[in-house]
């Protein structure tokens, strides 16, 4: 089958302490809880997306190395067209440290690897890909020259575009008007528009500002808040989150960003995609580590019949 969603994004190895708190600088924290479990944004939101029912195929670049391997062995057993995937020898794959405290909040450190090898040229050898894809969806856990260079030929291609702009990082105009749908958290859009971006109202102004950028169509998740829907057209309007007691935040916005790809494949209405992608994110954060906390569909038929009933 032609994949309907490609992503395009970094692979890692997650590395994960649960600690009580997050250390200050000098400080030493014993850590409770470790784990080390596959991760990378590009990576969970193609097995985020491809847990949900997605046809979904992966563009990425990992190490020929042990962590390389396995991670090829995840992609497959859940589905993944890994034809677009790149072993590159002499490099080592992505790694990232992670420590999680008891409020659920992270910090994230990330050595790159074999994702700074995601280079324009791969995304030549599969620009089959990209031009049949009808969604397209990116992060910035890569050579932003790669993602400016995907998002031109998946322009041309017709296919609805997503960036997940994580890690924040300043975004070229060029780019920003290929994007249909830019999916920030309060933190990016606040780094993207110069905004402190801490409830609703202050989301709103830095979506308005996105907007003037050229972006139609602004999504910024607020955590427990839910997420502000903002349109160029119809404006702005909060969508609740689902109840949920967080345990560890790490890819949430991964979680967020594949659900809302495999509802829009599947033609709902954006609002309702967004719905179901915060059911998705709900789920994921009450688990601890990043692929091994994406959820599968009939959980989020699950809390989405309860939600509705109560309604």
């Amino acid at each position: 089958m032609t994949p309907e969603i490609v992503v395009i994004g970094s692979s890692n190895t997650d590395m994960v302490i649960k600690s009580t708190h997050l250390p200050q600088p000098g400080e030493t924290v014993l850590g409770g809880q470790f784990i080390t479990a596959p991760g990378g944004k590009g990576a969970n939101q193609a097995v985020a997306a491809a847990r949900l029912d997605g046809n979904v195929a992966f563009i990425t670049a990992i190490g020929r190395d042990n962590l390389g391997n396995q991670a090829l062995q995840n992609f497959r057993k859940e589905g993944i067209d890994n034809s677009g995937i790149k072993q590159i020898k002499n490099c080592p794959s992505g790694i990232a440290l992670i420590m999680v405290d008891d409020a659920a909040e992270n910090i994230i450190s990330v050595a790159p690897g074999a994702n700074a090898q995601l280079s324009p040229a791969l995304i030549d050898q599969n620009q089959h890909l990209l031009t049949s894809a009808h969604i397209v969806l990116m992060q910035l856990e890569i050579p932003l020259e790669t993602v400016e260079h995907a998002a031109r030929i998946a322009h041309q291609g017709k296919a609805l575009i997503i960036l997940n702009p994580a890690p924040a990082r300043k975004l070229p105009p060029e780019l920003l008007n290929t994007i249909d749908i830019l999916t920030p958290n309060a933190t990016e859009a606040g780094f993207l528009t110069n905004t402190t971006v801490n409830n609703e109202a202050s989301a709103g102004v830095a979506a308005q500002k996105l907007h003037f950028q050229g972006v139609q169509t602004v999504i910024i998740t607020l955590g427990g808040s839910g997420a502000l829907l903002s349109s160029a057209e119809n404006g702005t309007e909060l969508i609740p989150a689902f109840p949920a007691e967080p345990q560890d935040t790490t890819a949430a916005g991964d979680a967020f960003n594949g659900a809302l790809a495999v509802a829009l494949a599947e033609n709902w209405s954006l609002r309702t995609a967004v719905q179901f992608a915060n059911a998705a994110a709900s789920i994921t954060v009450t688990r601890i580590g990043a692929q091994p906390s994406l959820p599968r569909r009939e959980e989020i038929s699950i809390i989405w019949k309860h939600n509705e009933n109560n309604s």
